[in-house]
């Protein structure tokens, strides 16, 4: 039965990542996500600074979280723009793909940790930060 439902849960990952990505043809198009489209140049400096000291981090919901409590006001309204426009990429990726925002933002977060340099965080689903 084990088996049965790690195979259910490999198969429902295979079928999420065809849905964001996408086929077209005989050829792999993958559809490239942007998850900072929406972004200013200073909230993506303070973000890039706070993921290289540890503050921040990517999640895999494929959205930033702190690593470490932050008081600083415009890193954490940096954040929120972010997240945001992150937000609003997966709907509209969810909405050409038929899977769910939250599904394309998991997909994403697999990318982003992909090309996390080494040293940022990453917090998985479970809820625990790993350091790459």
């Amino acid at each position: 039965m084990l088996f049965l439902t790690s195979l259910k849960s490999i198969l429902r990952s295979a079928l999420v990542a065809w849905l964001v990505f996408g086929f077209a043809g005989a050829g792999f198009l993958p559809l490239t996500i942007q998850p900072a489209a929406a972004q200013s140049a200073a909230a993506r400096a303070a973000v890039d600074a706070a993921k290289a000291s540890a503050t921040v981090g990517e999640q895999a919901d494929g959205f930033l979280g702190f690593v470490t409590p932050s008081t600083n006001p415009p890193l954490a309204a940096a954040v929120a723009e972010i997240n945001a426009g992150r937000a609003q990429v997966y709907r509209e990726a969810a909405a050409r793909t038929g899977a769910t925002p939250e599904a394309a933002g998991q997909a994403t977060a697999q990318q982003l940790f992909a090309r996390l340099p080494a040293g940022q965080y990453f917090k998985t689903l479970d809820g625990a930060w790993v350091r790459k």
